[in-house]
């Protein structure tokens, strides 16, 4: 973590329970004027599991930046109703909104990771006005037999090794119930035509729309069906060598394209 930044832990009070989040402040005086980071993560994560790539964000642009823990992961308090088919859009157009009006964030650049990533398309097109930018990595718009090909091998993984244990570091007593909600939900018959392409037209923010090569989640569809069918500016990028983690994976080149990406939106 750089020291040019600082780390406040909040509790935020939303309908449904206590969110975990943590607000990273750049020691720029700029920084009030500058639209705030929101960081999303991915179905099986966690604050924790960003590492130190959000406080790098901010140290390169200049940004303040939120990452909080979903209600049902992390340190944020257990999901107060059983997960549903429109679980995103539950949580892009229900419980994004209250996050930021508990944190005073009235113009956002979301950075989204695979379901945060099509948390942050939903929020986008639904809430245009506080939606600066976004970035997606590995987001998906819709099932594909990778996707689900790639969940039923983490269940057996999830069955056989010590991921159980690995998880209940990031999400301790609520770790089994993060990962069947997960893989109940996408593997089950009536998610396979989950599809929300229809909310892309909507979205108008700029966009940069990023997915490794090599991602065992999803292939370049996704990619082709986000770029070809929102109505603002896209920038692709396919990172090579690179699985379904990109800002791990990857992060030397992910960090550069990021960074230079929220930076021309200043």
């Amino acid at each position: 973590m750089s020291h040019l930044t600082t780390i406040h832990p909040l509790e935020l009070s939303i309908e449904g329970g206590k969110i975990y989040a943590e607000q990273i402040i750049p020691h720029t005086p700029a920084a009030v004027d500058l639209p705030t980071l929101v960081f999303l993560h991915e179905g099986l994560g966690s604050v924790r599991h960003w590492r130190d790539f959000p406080s790098a964000v901010v140290h390169a642009t200049g940004c303040p930046a939120l990452v909080y823990d979903r209600l049902g992961y992390g340190r944020s308090d257990a999901a107060p109703t059983p997960r549903t088919l429109r679980y995103m859009e539950q949580e892009a157009f229900e419980f994004v909104p209250q996050v930021l009006q508990a944190a005073n964030i009235q113009r956002a650049i979301f950075i989204g990771h695979s379901d945060g990533g099509s948390i942050a398309l939903l929020f986008a097109a639904r809430y245009p006005q506080l939606t600066q930018a976004l970035i997606t990595e590995a987001a998906h718009v819709f099932v594909e037999d990778i996707t689900t090909q790639g969940i039923r091998e983490a269940v057996e993984i999830y069955k056989t090794t010590n991921l159980p244990e690995k998880l209940a570091r990031y999400h301790g007593d609520k770790t089994e119930k993060v990962f069947s909600a997960w893989a109940d939900t996408w593997l089950s018959s009536e998610f396979t035509a989950w599809n929300i392409e229809q909310y892309l037209a909507a979205i108008h923010a700029p966009l940069l729309v990023m997915q490794g090569m090599d991602d065992e989640y999803g292939t370049v569809r996704q990619v082709d069906a986000i770029a070809s069918q929102v109505s603002g500016q896209v920038t692709r990028c396919l990172v090579p060598n690179c699985a379904h983690i990109p800002h791990q994976q990857a992060r030397d080149v992910v960090f550069q394209h990021i960074c230079e990406f929220i930076n021309s939106q200043l």
